[in-house]
């Protein structure tokens, strides 16, 4: 009996070569999709792309490990995506430009206070989305924001126009320091 569960558990019903192939590819392919279907699918914006990122996993499961459910299969299955996933991110890392193809680039889709209509649908973007992500950074409206980026990583980057309070205290802050410094100065030239 013992010999039983011990061979289904363990018991590879497909080729280790193909076990470790299967993940590399399903890999790929999906950088690529995330590549074209683009940031949005990343930033998990509302349910229904959660939902899509979820079922999406489970759609792939099968591709993966194909009709195997040892645990020799899954261990050699998540092996395949740790080592293509390490690989690809030693890659990218020595090369930027391919790290630019790869990823992307981030989206400006509020400048100076104007929504950019054309990058919005690109991104598929609702108004209510875009919002709701500046609203996150501590804005209220549109028009407050300088420059607001969706970043490859599906991340937003908000930046104010007008300076918030940290910038201004710090603003002031250097400002009295270079008046000290001109008074020092001035009061060591008198001095002397």
């Amino acid at each position: 009996m013992l010999h039983t569960i011990l061979n289904n558990m363990f018991h590879l019903p497909l080729p280790i070569l193909e076990k470790l192939l299967r993940p590399v590819v399903v890999y790929l392919v999906l950088v690529i999709l995330l590549r074209i279907f683009g940031k949005r699918e990343l930033a998990q914006l509302n349910p229904f792309d959660l939902v899509v990122l979820l079922s999406l996993s489970n759609t792939v499961q099968n591709a993966i490990i194909g009709d195997d459910n040892s645990v020799t299969g899954g261990i050699i299955g998540a092996l395949g995506l740790l080592g293509i996933n390490w690989l690809v991110a030693r890659f990218l890392f020595n090369s930027p430009r391919l790290t630019r193809l790869v990823q992307g680039r981030s989206t400006v889709l509020v400048r100076n206070g104007q929504i950019d209509q054309k990058a919005m649908q690109r991104e598929s973007l609702t108004h209510e989305e875009l919002l709701e992500a500046i609203h996150k950074q501590g804005f209220t409206m549109v028009h407050q924001v300088g420059l607001c980026e969706l970043e490859p990583s599906g991340t937003f980057y908000v930046e104010g126009l007008e300076p918030n309070s940290y910038e201004k205290q710090h603003a002031d802050i250097l400002a009295r320091l270079d008046t000290l410094t001109k008074e020092i100065a001035a009061l060591r030239q008198q001095s002397a």
